[in-house]
């Protein structure tokens, strides 16, 4: 009877850590801005699963650093913050990045200079209709 208690017990640890390194555990996220078309957030599992979600280019409003105080640290974290269709001046919703693997501020800073610099690009080149 111990050692069906014992099977049943590492199985279940098995089967648990199993969904944890396929729909938790995140190895890799990156980030891929084309100018004239969106922004691609990517994110791979442990367990070699990808994630992927695309933001059209129109509706990004901008890239920022964002902070927030957890416990007593502060936290730095890159946020897209999506255009509202309603107010063009206005803000729907703020899309955080990098939130598993938590860059240090001056690896944020490097990537939201890059943004930065394709949002202007984008903003300078004359609209095609």
């Amino acid at each position: 009877q111990n050692s069906m208690v014992l099977s049943a017990a590492i199985i279940i640890t098995l089967i648990g850590l199993i969904i944890y390194l396929h729909f938790v555990k995140i190895d890799q996220e990156s980030l891929l801005v084309i100018g004239s078309l969106g922004i691609q957030v990517t994110s791979s599992y442990a367990s070699g699963k990808e994630s992927t979600t695309f933001i059209e280019m129109n509706q990004v409003q901008d890239v920022v650093i964002n902070e927030a105080i957890h416990m007593q640290k502060v936290i730095y974290y890159l946020c897209i913050l999506l255009r509202d269709p309603g107010d063009p001046q206005g803000v729907s919703e703020v899309v955080p990045l990098f939130q598993s693997s938590k860059p240090r501020l001056d690896c944020l800073i490097e990537v939201y200079k890059s943004c930065q610099e394709i949002l202007e690009q984008r903003k300078t080149a004359p609209q095609s209709s």
